[in-house]
């Protein structure tokens, strides 16, 4: 029997269809719950996930967590990396591990500096001291503007996650996410810093990326692509219509985030392009390009944080990506 005549013998008999089974899928995050995640809270809080046959659990990270491992040994089926390097080292140390997408065209890494005090200008950031840091910028973005823009390692003082001694020096800059530190210096400094995104000024690498397991690209090409698209989508129904079901999971996950800072930074990832920009623009959120990886690989071997023998193409992959899924969703 046909199954369009099956399908009208079960309205006319009032029978219902068996329930489909959901894909289940654990998607961590690398840092607490924050609308840098947004796209995919808004995926589960609006059903697109399951109406992509997928039954995703976010497991928000932390200072502690380590979702690449948990990706490593199967805990997880897709972990939210933070820029290109990880999937680099990884492609170095011939790990099992692929992009897949990328969320963020732009990083959201930042310098800020004081108004008003002879750093209002990019060009005039180097001769800023001091230079507050985290640990993992010493041999990263900051080594690639010491390369490229003459900044100095001597300048350098350690950056906890307290931001009170570059608010007390304000001849200091600090680095930061653009979603996140400003807001705290205008609400805690009273006065709002200078921002500078590193990828207006060359940092070329994509953020908050889709990583999975090589075996589950071999294996699962179709919930690969499924939480890809659905995942697209999440971002633009966070971006452009209502997010307040996604933004109350997350403030579930993280209740110590306030709306004031959860407005903050959806008008700054929309404000500064951070999601939707760039080759975004055409091929969907998400997107990726190879000349984009192989530009940022050559930086990273250039300051010796990859070895320069590195397959990079085995970082990551454009197979599920550049089919400009949700371009539709988006406003005119």
């Amino acid at each position: 029997m046909r199954p369009a005549l099956i399908a009208a013998l079960a309205a006319v008999l009032g029978l219902t269809a068996p329930a489909v089974a959901l894909d289940k899928v654990k998607f961590g995050t690398n840092w607490l719950a924050d609308p840098a995640a947004g796209g995919f809270y808004q995926a589960v809080a609006d059903g697109t996930y399951e109406k992509y046959g997928l039954d995703v659990t976010i497991v928000p990270g932390g200072p502690q967590a380590n979702g690449g491992l948990l990706l490593l040994f199967g805990k997880l089926e897709f972990f939210m990396g933070g820029d290109m390097i990880g999937n680099l080292l990884s492609a170095e140390s011939k790990l099992p591990l692929v992009a897949v997408a990328a969320e963020f065209q732009k990083s959201p890494q930042i310098l800020m500096s004081h108004p008003g005090v002879g750093f209002d200008t990019w060009d005039n950031l180097p001769q800023a001291n001091p230079v507050y840091l985290g640990a993992g910028a010493i041999n990263t973005f900051y080594a690639w503007l010491r390369l490229v823009y003459g900044f100095k390692d001597e300048n350098i003082r350690p950056y906890n996650f307290n931001s009170a001694p570059f608010i007390a020096n304000p001849r200091s800059i600090q680095q930061g996410y653009v979603t996140a530190e400003p807001f705290e210096i205008e609400r805690q400094g009273h006065f709002r810093p200078n921002v500078f995104l590193l990828s207006d000024h060359g940092y070329s690498t994509y953020a908050t990326l889709i990583v999975t397991n090589t075996g589950i690209v071999e294996k699962e090409p179709d919930l690969v692509q499924r939480f890809v698209d659905a995942s697209a989508i999440g971002w633009y129904h966070y971006l452009y219509g209502d997010s307040s079901k996604a933004n109350a999971l997350i403030k579930q996950d993280n209740p110590d985030i306030s709306d004031d800072q959860i407005a903050f930074s959806i008008a700054t990832l929309r404000g500064h392009g951070i999601v939707d920009s760039g080759d975004a623009e055409t091929l969907g959120i998400g997107a990726m390009t190879d000349a984009r990886w192989k530009d940022f690989f050559a930086k990273m071997v250039e300051i010796g944080m990859v070895d320069p023998g590195t397959d990079y193409k085995k970082a990551y992959t454009l197979q599920f990506v550049n089919k400009g899924v949700g371009l539709d969703l988006k406003p005119k």
